[in-house]
């Protein structure tokens, strides 16, 4: 192979060192909206009811939207088990219901960021308190609170691996070692927050230029939210700015592209622009699953491994999308090489 050996350039270094690299956050076009998120701040609870009429009075709102605005008010890898917005008006069962701060609420359109800001702050939203569901494993042997009402169970998948006899195995070693590990929520703390851009194009397709992992993934959600043939949306990753798995859930891409196919209704064809804050960032997209691993190891005096039982609870949070995959890899591979 003649690139043996040889040191090859990346071929996105130059751009990125000298800055002449794209990311979402560095897209404008002329005559563009902006566009903010009103977040639940709420962990668990009912929306009774969502008062934007204070917001609409602010002089420079193009448009608000909420629940009953979104044409299929779910999404989801595998499970269309979230929300885009939650609220009354929804269409999906249980939309109404918020499972974690970061649930998206309302959409602010204005000619500038500060204005929707503002406006954002002037809605007034009346929750009726859920109890709050913080230990997965108190959450896994009691049904009650349920997560999602329509499920039945707090559990989202159960994934077990058998070969051998264990039992025996533990039994007849010489010696077993026990633990339990516990790894905690993390941010992925990419350093470009979630951005971007949406907008008709000249083939009449809504175009959301946007930073993720799976960009059919993205195109697939926005499609099934809006009812909408999956030609109709384009998708364009320019320079992602990191991601580390933080990525492959939706963020911004719904919503923008929602607020495009709305506002486009109204015959207002405008780019509309989002930056969310680091802060936005951290409340609004999913983390790294915390895990509780317990381990059963047996060897022989003389080091050789004989079995193991290991028994793997991931938390997947209010909502599944990637959990499965996630704890799937990590049973396939919670015994490492051995």
């Amino acid at each position: 192979m003649p690139a043996l050996g040889k040191v090859i350039t990346r071929v996105d270094a130059k751009s990125k060192v000298t800055g002449e690299a794209q990311y979402p956050g560095d897209y404008n076009f002329d005559n563009q909206l902006y566009m903010k998120i009103l977040f639940a701040g709420f962990p668990h609870g009912i929306i009774r009811s969502i008062d934007t009429s204070q917001a609409e009075k602010v002089p420079g709102v193009v448009v608000i939207y909420t629940a009953k605005d979104v044409p299929n008010n779910e999404y989801g890898l595998g499970s269309p088990d979230q929300p885009v917005l939650c609220g009354p008006g929804s269409n999906k069962e249980f939309g109404d219901h918020v499972r974690f701060v970061g649930d998206q609420v309302a959409l602010i359109v204005a000619e500038s960021e500060d204005i929707a800001i503002k406006a954002r702050g002037l809605i007034k939203v009346e929750y009726d308190a859920l109890p709050v569901i913080s230990d997965v494993e108190a959450a896994m042997k009691d049904p009650k609170p349920l997560v999602h009402p329509d499920q039945g169970t707090n559990v989202f998948c159960h994934f077990k691996i058998r070969k051998g006899d264990s039992d025996s195995a533990l039994k007849n070693a010489d010696v077993v070692v026990e633990s339990v590990y516990k790894t905690p929520v993390q941010e992925h703390a990419y350093l470009q927050p979630e951005a971007g851009i949406s907008f008709y194009d000249d083939e009449g397709r809504i175009t959301v230029v946007v930073g993720g992992q799976w960009v059919h993934e993205d195109q697939e959600q926005i499609a099934h939210a809006l009812n909408l043939p999956l030609d109709r949306i384009r998708i364009i990753y320019p320079a992602i700015g990191g991601a580390f798995g933080g990525r492959e859930d939706m963020s911004v891409q719904i919503v923008l592209a929602l607020a495009s196919y709305r506002l486009n209704e109204k015959g207002i064809n405008r780019p509309i622009k989002i930056i969310w804050s680091r802060e936005e960032s951290m409340v609004g997209h999913h983390k790294r699953h915390p895990y509780i691993i317990k381990n059963r190891w047996g060897a022989t005096k003389e080091g050789k491994l004989t079995g193991a039982v290991i028994e793997i609870i991931a938390d997947g949070g209010a909502y599944i999308y990637t959990s499965p995959k996630v704890l799937g890899n990590a049973t396939i591979l919670c015994t490492g090489p051995y």
